[in-house]
């Protein structure tokens, strides 16, 4: 399976009510366009596996996919469409191995090293950033920078470009090599959900947006 080009991450801090902003961002997509990722970490499985459900069911009326973020028992509780691995979680081959074949695998990664252990270890594509600067994404050092993800695109693994990627910068991104573009803030906190997203997806496939 092929991962979307936009991947939408969670973050209650900034919406709570995650579901009814999914369904609010989904407005108008065709089937397949987004990929949700439930990145909640500070909630337990019984209330991951709660949201992961009501917020699958959200993805599965538009047609568009979620992924959870570590907890691969959350994933296939949930009937999610994939899992997303962070750097430090067990290897994408386990998750394979767990998962079973016709769901995503990505996995976070921030340097070449991570990338090329990411596609060895049979990952369908992986995050790489933070590419700009983004208060979310500061603790984990300083932006890699379009170079890097340039560099790391040609190692052959789908990239997912992430940290202050939005619809503007969003086609310098994926002329650099990345297969697609991630946000958090760009859609959570946007006035109008809808209108961030397609705005986001049109830019990353090089399109002009309908004004």
């Amino acid at each position: 399976m092929l991962a979307p080009v936009v991947h939408l991450v969670t973050d209650r801090r900034v919406v709570a009510d995650l579901v009814a902003a999914a369904r609010t961002a989904f407005a108008g997509l065709p089937a397949g366009a987004v990929a949700v990722h439930l990145r909640e970490k500070d909630l337990g499985g019984g209330d991951l596996l709660a949201l992961a459900r009501s917020l699958g069911a959200a993805c599965r009326e538009a047609g568009q996919l979620l992924l959870v973020n570590d907890r691969v028992d959350v994933a296939i509780a949930a009937g999610a469409a994939g899992v997303h691995l962070p750097s430090a979680g067990i290897s994408a081959a386990d998750a394979r191995r767990l998962l079973g074949p016709g769901r995503l695998v990505g996995v976070s990664c921030h340097g070449l090293e991570d990338v090329r252990r990411a596609r060895d270890g049979g990952a369908d594509y992986a995050t790489f950033g933070p590419i700009f600067d983004t208060p979310s994404k500061r603790a984990y050092g300083p932006p890699v920078g379009l170079a890097a993800l340039a560099e790391a695109s040609r190692l052959g693994l789908p990239l997912v470009a992430l940290g202050g990627v939005d619809a503007e910068n969003a086609p310098r991104v994926m002329a650099a090599g990345a297969h697609g573009v991630a946000a958090i803030r760009a859609w959570l906190a946007s006035p109008d959900p809808a209108a961030a997203v397609a705005a986001l997806a049109a830019a990353a496939r090089g399109l002009a947006v309908a004004r």
